[in-house]
């Protein structure tokens, strides 16, 4: 079957899917199904892989190539298997516990070195599969099983974490808006390099709600701020309000048109492909209104290519490797 006839049940799998009623997991596994046909890769060059966790069932309902790693390595599988076939489409599906505690390490070493990956990072500050505890993007006071008396930990931003690794591709979606989210996805599997994107995603049975503030369909004017590279970072109800750079603090802050005499002139024009990342730290640390949509796309060189360039480059010099010289030359010894 060629690409172009493939359809979103083709990318669903046999198995039943069993995330809990209500959970926003449905949503994002749909809307990934729903793009896969699309991105242009046939369907025996596609991988998820995951770590442990909700989100980390979706190898399971994929039907694709996958592999349900361990706690926090998913990156690191990914990689090993991006270095031994360059021409697969990967995708790594986390969640913040998964993805930000025992696996951020592999995260932020993944990112920094740019391998040409897909990473889905599902963000609802909790801990779902083992029952409710806080994860690190829960906020400091979460009343959680572990934390009877409310977290003291400062929170992670995920956003903030990959541009701070110096993510190539960065971007946010939601996942109650299921447009939103496969346009996101189709611009991450565009990208030539690690593309992070955070999905913001609820979980009904232990932190239900927690988006609510940016999510919740009376919130959404004036609390989304939808980018566009190229457009000023306008929102609200008739784009009556912006984000303004103010000089002096080095920071954003909320204006409104018309108001102490504030033009659309006094925005700032969102640049997701500005080389210095500052401006998009700067968004990607809004509260509320919360960024959506791609905050930086920048391309470098993947670690893949580099990788294989380089081993090319030796064996011009030095001819191809022999493994048997290697394992009984110079370097060994023997004990009597």
């Amino acid at each position: 079957m060629s690409q172009a006839t493939l359809t979103k049940k083709d990318f669903a799998s046999s198995q039943d899917v069993r995330w809990c009623p209500g959970c926003g997991d449905y949503s994002i596994l749909s809307s990934i199904q729903t793009v896969m046909p699309e991105i242009g890769v046939p369907k025996e060059k596609i991988v998820f892989i995951s770590g442990i966790g909700c989100s980390s069932r979706f190898p399971h309902y994929m039907s694709t190539y996958g592999f349900h790693t361990i706690h926090g390595r998913a990156p690191a599988l990914a990689t090993g298997l991006k270095l031994t076939n360059p021409e697969l489409s990967v995708w790594v599906v986390t969640g913040d516990g998964d993805g930000l505690s025992i696996g951020g390490n592999h995260l932020i070493h993944c990112i920094r070195r740019n391998v040409n990956l897909k990473i889905l990072l599902f963000n609802n500050k909790i801990y779902g599969l083992t029952k409710g505890q806080y994860s690190p993007t829960s906020e400091i006071g979460t009343k959680a099983k572990s934390t009877p008396y409310g977290s003291l930990d400062r929170s992670f931003n995920p956003i903030s974490v990959a541009l701070g690794a110096r993510a190539t591709f960065v971007a946010r979606t939601i996942d109650n808006d299921p447009k939103h989210m496969q346009e996101t996805f189709k611009r991450a599997s565009e990208h030539k390099g690690t593309a992070f994107v955070e999905i913001l995603q609820n979980c009904v049975i232990f932190n239900d709600k927690i988006h609510a503030p940016v999510t919740a369909l009376e919130n959404r004017d004036d609390n989304q701020l939808r980018l566009i590279h190229g457009k000023p970072l306008l929102f609200g109800k008739e784009n009556a309000k912006g984000i303004h750079f103010n000089p002096h603090t080095l920071s954003l802050e909320v204006v409104e048109i018309g108001v102490n005499g504030i033009t659309e002139k006094d925005i700032l024009i969102h640049n997701e492909q500005n080389p210095n990342p500052s401006l998009h730290f700067l968004i990607s640390e809004l509260n509320l209104p919360a960024a959506l949509g791609v905050i930086r796309s920048v391309e470098e060189p993947t670690y893949e290519a580099d990788v294989h360039a380089q081993i090319k480059s030796v064996q011009v010099k030095k001819g191809k490797g022999d493994l048997n010289k290697l394992l009984v030359g110079n370097d060994t010894w023997t004990i009597s």
